[in-house]
């Protein structure tokens, strides 16, 4: 799209805001369910097309994309009203204080390619409960979700409300030149930076939900065969293609064997003796990526997997060991199906590795021992933490989800989706009935009895 359409739908969708219209809590209710409807009517085409981009089984494709959508957009119905309605709060006597809070305007949405789907229109349905206009910008690189996406948002909402803008580089370079009142951004921390300076020239507010390496650490005294399925299904989900994805493993040296043993067991189980084969064994998304990949298997010692298949976008599980934090798989989010596993004498020794790099933007953590959990959450900072379990804390729309530091700005899911695209104006409502005669000049009381005074208001 050449860049004066797309300054005429940004111009567009100002004045469109502007007339009012989505402030309305019915027009928003009303817009939610015409996306639920939206999604409900062209389930199989969505699917069809995410499995495309993908390789994906499509159970993990509503798994990960159109089920959590559908549920996101069921819960804001439910409590949007709720949600928007002004409250009232503690103030001085014969004043009254409302928090009322108010869309932002016009924003941007700009979604990454491992979830195609999710990540465009999940912070879209934050966007419409809030009452914004929106420009949203898919990946380009999951084409038949992005074309797909494009065609239904356009035959179901007026561009003057919601509008898809495809392209590549230079149309998001041009769109971030624009202004706009928020800016969400999911996809990798180098591609956040850009962003975060892009918005600065506009003093544009962004959420930023980037990743990093989120760790699992697993304790000696953990149901291990459990452990392992939750750990290697959290990291084969979507091929490891997953922001929250584990990203490596520390584990006590006294059952470090065992470990190992029951991921090889995991991954048998789930793909048999040849995943590349399994109808459940998602791809690489293309060839770029695959050669990323490819080139950090030639560190450490690769003790199960490692076989490759260029032109099949296939890597298969991998579990690799002997790996030293210089290598590069430990400098970058791996985002793929490797495994690095380290071992440890005493558990300081992960949490100082985890402290003395980016905060991740989710941690994990497998015991029995709530004391020994306890410890890892006190002394470790990150995005999010599962206990026991990985990415289902992502699930929970009463859970803010969002990273910190480098792992991202901001957060987003349930309510917190309406706060992120909302700007809460305070209001302080005064009376005529009386006046504050000892707060003008000339002063009249000495500043002992000026401090008593301020008080008590």
């Amino acid at each position: 799209m050449d860049n004066l359409k797309i300054s005429e739908y940004i111009e567009i969708q100002r004045n469109y805001f502007n007339s009012g219209k989505t402030k309305d809590i019915n027009f928003r209710i009303s817009q939610l369910k015409t996306l639920l409807k939206l999604v409900d009517e062209n389930e199989s085409r969505i699917l069809e097309a995410i499995s495309k981009d993908l390789g994906r089984h499509i159970i993990d494709s509503y798994m990960g994309d159109v089920g959590p959508l559908k549920k996101s957009i069921n819960y804001t119905i439910k409590n949007l009203k709720k949600w928007a309605t002004p409250k009232k709060v503690h103030s001085m006597t014969g004043t009254k204080s409302i928090i009322q809070p108010e869309p932002l305007g016009n924003v941007l949405i700009i979604a990454p390619w491992n979830y195609p789907f999710l990540l465009l229109l999940d912070p879209l349905v934050g966007a419409i409960a809030a009452g914004n206009c929106a420009i949203l910008k898919p990946s380009e690189i999951t084409v038949n979700t992005a074309t797909l996406l494009n065609e239904l948002i356009s035959s179901t909402f007026e561009p003057d409300y919601i509008k898809v803008i495809e392209g590549g580089v230079e149309e998001t370079k041009y769109l971030l030149e624009q202004k706009f009142d928020h800016i969400f951004f999911t996809g990798s921390t180098s591609v956040g930076k850009i962003i975060y300076q892009a918005a600065s020239k506009n003093l544009t507010p962004v959420t930023l939900e980037l990743g990093g390496k989120s760790p699992c650490i697993i304790d000696e005294n953990t149901d291990v065969k459990i452990t392992a399925r939750r750990i290697i299904w959290g990291k084969l989900f979507n091929n490891g293609q997953t922001c929250t994805s584990p990203d490596y493993v520390f584990v006590d040296k006294k059952i470090k064997e065992k470990v190992i043993n029951e991921f090889k067991k995991c991954i048998l189980e789930f793909y048999g003796e040849n995943p590349q084969v399994s109808p459940h064994y998602s791809r690489i998304v293309n060839a770029k990526n695959f050669d990323r990949l490819e080139a950090l298997l030639h560190e450490g010692r690769i003790i199960h997997g490692g076989k490759t298949d260029r032109n099949d976008l296939y890597i298969e599980p991998t579990i690799i060991d002997n790996i030293s934090p210089d290598f590069k798989i430990m400098q970058e989010e791996i985002f793929g199906p490797l495994l690095p596993v380290f071992e440890y004498e005493n558990v300081q020794e992960a949490i100082d590795y985890i402290n003395n790099n980016q905060k991740p933007l989710a941690a994990y953590v497998f015991t029995k021992n709530k004391k020994f959990y306890e410890n890892v959450v006190k002394q470790t900072s990150a995005g999010g933490m599962s206990i026991n379990d990985t990415i289902m804390h992502v699930t929970s729309e009463h859970l803010p989800f969002g990273g910190v530091g480098e792992s991202g700005i901001g957060k987003y899911h349930g309510k917190y989706s309406f706060d992120t695209f909302s700007n809460y104006k305070s209001i302080f409502i005064n009376t005529f009935l009386f006046d504050r005669d000892i707060l003008y000049p000339p002063y009249k009381l000495c500043l002992k009895w000026t401090k008593r005074v301020l008080s008590l208001l």
